[in-house]
């Protein structure tokens, strides 16, 4: 029983750690902050989906940072879904869109084609850590093939850092009852699971696919035990225990790992919160040449709308007077 213990409950990732097996992680259910990202934009129940498990990836990567900084996870493909995009600016500032063509969609669902990787096709997928300036970005690129994003954090951290890693992710629509009829929300949740043994000789994974001497697939003889225990409980856990409410990030981790002792630690709220302002926007028209400023004008005015969070700005051409 976890009795009065203090629950993160949405919107909040919660880091974790089983020592016994060498394994820490993060998890985290997502509801409201999710619900307002999605719902403002209105995108097609399969587009959401796959934008849903965007931004939990984005937060259970994103709320490791451990300076002032910027995680982006990108993706650039040739399916109907040709790009997602989604950034969490530390200490917990979360945003996300996703560009789509609606007729190649519409099709792909008349075939029953909805997978993330139907709709993903084939591309990139990019994670970009920005530090500010006079820093150097650090950025890994994974190939999209046919994988989902689940296999994708997995490819990234097998080829990049050759850390065994797990990801599970879901994103559901739940009907809420309400005194003026049902509505619509969305709910997601996700765990990130990673072998970091502190002893050298626990890992027995010396060249794992995708690195420096890649010899093919890892044989079963050279994983390690607990990673394998650790793979066999999280492969339990069904997609709605990732979102339910009623379930909880901590009592989850309390289901799956209470034999070795789990311990939790202070979570990392994560918000729906642009970084668009009116200034950055008024600086990049500064930096239009005299023709782009009169291609702006429309009915008088540059009218600039935020692709993430939809705000339109409206602006005087008068305020570029020298680009004209």
């Amino acid at each position: 029983m976890l009795g009065e213990f203090g629950f993160a409950g949405d919107d909040v990732v919660v880091p974790f750690q089983v020592a016994p097996l060498d394994m820490r992680g993060r998890a985290v259910q997502v509801g409201p902050m999710l619900d307002q990202i999605l719902g403002r934009h209105a995108y097609p129940e399969p587009v959401a989906r796959l934008l849903g498990e965007c931004v939990v990836l984005t937060a259970l990567l994103g709320s490791s940072l451990k300076f002032d900084g910027k995680f982006i996870l990108q993706t650039q493909s040739d399916g109907p879904v040709d790009m997602l995009v989604a950034d969490f600016t530390s200490p917990g500032s979360m945003r996300a869109y996703a560009r789509f063509d609606a007729e190649r969609l519409a099709e792909a669902q008349a075939q029953g084609r909805t997978e993330p990787q139907d709709l993903l096709g084939k591309g990139i997928l990019a994670m970009t850590i920005d530090q500010g300036v006079h820093t150097q970005r650090y950025q890994g690129i994974v190939q999209l093939d046919g994988i989902s994003l689940e296999e994708v954090a997995r490819t990234y951290f097998r080829q990049s850092e050759q850390i065994p890693t797990e990801v599970r992710l879901a994103v559901a629509r739940q009907v809420l009852p309400g005194a003026d009829g049902s509505r619509e929300s969305w709910r997601a949740g996700g765990i990130l699971a990673q072998f970091l043994p502190e002893a050298p000789e626990r890992l027995r994974m010396p060249d794992l696919p995708g690195g420096d001497g890649d010899d093919g697939e890892i044989d079963d003889s050279m994983v390690d035990d607990a990673w394998v225990e650790v793979m066999s409980l999280l492969a339990t856990v069904a997609p709605d225990e990732l979102f339910d409410p009623t379930i909880g990030t901590e009592r989850l981790l309390y289901r799956l790992f209470h034999e070795h002792g789990v311990v939790v630690f202070e979570g990392v709220p994560v918000a729906d919160d642009c970084s668009c302002s009116r200034e950055k926007i008024h600086a990049v028209l500064s930096g239009f040449t005299a023709e782009e400023i009169v291609d702006s004008i429309e009915d008088g005015t540059i009218r600039v709308t935020c692709e993430f969070c939809s705000t339109e700005y409206t602006f005087d051409p008068a305020e570029f007077v020298g680009k004209q």
